[in-house]
């Protein structure tokens, strides 16, 4: 597993502890994500930028996810593929990092595979392939 591929996971881990916990303390995220430090090394900045920038940016993301989700609410959308979009979203519109939107997305969609039900994957690709149009 890549590196940045294992940073992300950890980035979605600490997503959906905040997400699940609802606890709006940022110091409690941001020690949760630094239980990641070794294990992620080099590229633990990374993972932090990925939780740090979806928590900064995420009034605007859900807004930009909504918008794109025909008949479903933010609220309704399981914690996982909430959090994957966030992060995703993040990454596509936000992030400094300039990463190519395909291997945004494709990462997107092999953590829902992994972390999701059978049908997540399929959803949270057709959601970020319509909102890919944002970061051009």
């Amino acid at each position: 597993m890549s590196n940045r591929r294992m940073a992300r996971e950890c980035a979605l881990q600490s997503l959906y502890f905040a997400d699940s916990s609802k606890s709006p303390d940022t110091q409690i995220l941001k020690s949760y994500t630094a239980d990641f430090k070794k294990e992620l090394g080099d590229s633990f900045p990374f993972c932090e930028d990925l939780v740090s920038g979806t928590k900064k940016h995420l009034p605007d993301i859900d807004k930009l996810v909504s918008s794109y989700a025909k008949n479903w609410t933010i609220a309704r959308m399981s914690a996982v593929d909430r959090s994957i979009l966030r992060m995703a979203t993040y990454e596509m519109v936000f992030s400094p990092e300039r990463t190519p939107i395909p291997a945004i997305i494709d990462e997107a969609i092999e953590l829902a595979k992994k972390y999701s039900t059978e049908n997540s994957s399929k959803f949270i690709n057709g959601l970020l392939d319509q909102l890919k149009k944002e970061r051009k």
